[in-house]
This record gives structure tokens, sequence and C-alpha cells, in this order.
């Protein structure tokens, strides 16, 4: 008996650029590649911030490694000073003290105690003599008083965040306890001339019944490694599914 060929156009596998279904293949396929492509993007944006930061920590834990020296005048970008050491002579202003809110010691709420100096060559500059315990009551502020007369520190500069966040509506504090430690801020409502800079005082008078253990900064070098190592994960787990289900209908065929 003569063999009967199928209708044109009727064959019994789909056409190659369909999944069976009429769907056409290069559609997943390129969503896929779009996918690893931003995936991979992602990871390395995350490799070249830590890089960043592991390239931030060795210049401020080098600067920090320096011996004191006298703060310096005439710096443009404070940015390259943060944290190293310095030794400032002075007078401490009393009458402009303030007490910075929401500190937390070893589980212990309290404040810092800031207090302007006026440094021998005419300057203003902001310290933060050290922590102190709020107390039973924040009824009751704490004031500690700074020495007199002129005195000498050692301490380390650190630049206060531009930028925070911010419960009340922005106004300059009424009293002596403040939310946020803003040089500029501070200098326009005490009309002094201090610089955008905070010393955190290490050595020195000034530092009784107060704690100086400055805590290191957090560089957040873990979050940038573990965000780069999920998007990768993310671009290597595209790529597998995709050939699981691009080839699996191609080795199912190989194997009958």
């Amino acid at each position: 008996m003569p063999t009967l060929d199928p209708p044109t156009g009727v064959t019994g596998s789909p056409p190659p650029s369909s999944d069976g279904h009429g769907r056409p293949t290069w559609i997943p396929a390129l969503a896929t590649i779009a996918a690893i492509v931003l995936f991979v993007a992602a990871g390395n944006w995350q490799h070249r911030r830590m890089l960043q930061t592991e390239a931030l920590r060795a210049q401020i834990e080098a600067a920090a490694a320096e011996a004191p020296v006298p703060l310096p005048s005439g710096v443009a970008d404070w940015r390259d000073w943060r944290f190293r050491h310095v030794v400032i002579t002075g007078m401490f202003d009393a009458a402009h003290q303030i007490l910075i809110d929401n500190q937390v010691r070893a589980g212990r709420a309290g404040y810092d105690v800031v207090t302007p100096m006026r440094l021998v060559d005419a300057r203003v500059v902001l310290v933060d003599r050290g922590w102190v315990d709020m107390g039973p009551t924040r009824e009751v502020l704490p004031d500690p008083a700074p020495p007199t007369g002129v005195v000498s520190l050692r301490g380390r500069i650190d630049i206060p965040p531009e930028h925070y966040f911010e419960l009340g509506d922005g106004s300059v504090p009424d009293g002596p306890l403040w939310e946020h430690l803003d040089p500029q801020r501070f200098g326009a409502a005490t009309e002094l001339p201090v610089l955008p800079i905070v010393v955190e005082a290490i050595e020195g008078p000034g530092g009784e019944g107060l704690a100086r253990d400055w805590p290191r900064p957090d560089y957040g070098i873990e979050m940038h490694q573990g965000y780069m190592l999920q998007w990768y994960t993310f671009a290597a787990m595209a790529a597998g599914l995709w050939f699981w289900f691009a080839l699996r209908p191609w080795l199912r065929g190989k194997w009958r």
C-alpha cells in the first residue's frame, strides 16, 4: 500500500522557534539574559563599594595610628582628617554647652556632652567631652561643668552627618538638649564661628564622670559583601534555571 505523505505544513514536531505550545523560545532566553546582566551589574556595584569602603577603612586606621598633631588650619576638606588624632588648646565656653540626646552605651540611655572651645588662635571647635548617663528621669538634665582656664587635650576628629532624620520641626532647641549635633546650625544659633567638625576628647581635663570609650565606626563592609554574593547567586540561579528548562526537552528526546 502506498505511503501517504502528511499534508503540507504538518509535521510531528514543533517548529524550532517555538516550545511546542506556540510560544517563541527566544522570549525567555532574552529575559534570562537581561536578568543575568542586571544581577551581575548589581553585584559588581556592591563589589566596588566594598573595595572603596575597605580603602576608606585602611585610610582611617592609618590616620588614627599616627602621632597626634596640632589642629590644622586652612583645611578645605576635613574628610581627609577624619579620625586623625589632634591636640587642641584653649578655653571651654560653658555658657554654650549642649547635650546630644538618645546616645546609648552598653544598653543605657544618656547624652553626649558637647562644649565649644575657643582655641588660642581664635578659632572655635566643638568638643565632645564624653558620655553621661541620663539618670532616673529626663526632668533634670545633667550639667557636668567643664574646666576653667586654658587647657590642652587630645582627641580625634569626626565629621557629623549633614543629613539626618529629625522628629521635630527643624527649629533650634530652646534649651541645652539637642537631638543631633549639627555644627552649622549650632553656629547659626550661637553666632559662634565653629569649625564643621567635632573633636571627640580622648585624654585631658574635662572628662571627670564622663565615658570616653568611643565606638569604632561601622564601615558596612560585611553588608556590601553579603549583597554582592546575593546578586551573583541570583545570576547563577537564573542561568541554571534557563539551561534546565531549555535543555530538558532536548535531553529527554536524546535519551529515548
